[in-house]
């Protein structure tokens, strides 16, 4: 959780939260989740503006969307709050 809630680096959170989305596996997108649930606000903006990065990017992500319907599931609250924000962003990218 180093990397995306870097309190000292907004631009690793942007870069990390982007990365793991173009990735867009339930894996990335879990750890996303976790730390937009651990976030304050304004690492959750910056996490918010690099999934929109790669939401908007040149590169499908698509799977972003899918991996969050999964976590939706997961065990962990954490997770799933997590992911309804996500999720939220994903909607939010298609208006």
């Amino acid at each position: 959780m180093g990397l995306p809630l870097d309190v000292e680096d907004t631009a690793v959170t942007r870069q990390t939260a982007e990365a793991l989305a173009r990735i867009g596996t339930v894996a990335a997108v879990r750890l996303i989740a976790l730390a937009v649930a651990e976030a304050d606000g304004n690492q959750a903006e910056w996490l918010q503006t690099g999934v929109h990065d790669a939401l908007v990017g040149p590169d499908d992500v698509s799977d972003v969307a899918a991996a969050c319907r999964k976590l939706a599931q997961d065990q962990e609250e954490a997770v799933r709050r997590g992911a309804a924000e996500i999720s939220a962003w994903t909607d939010d990218t298609r208006c």
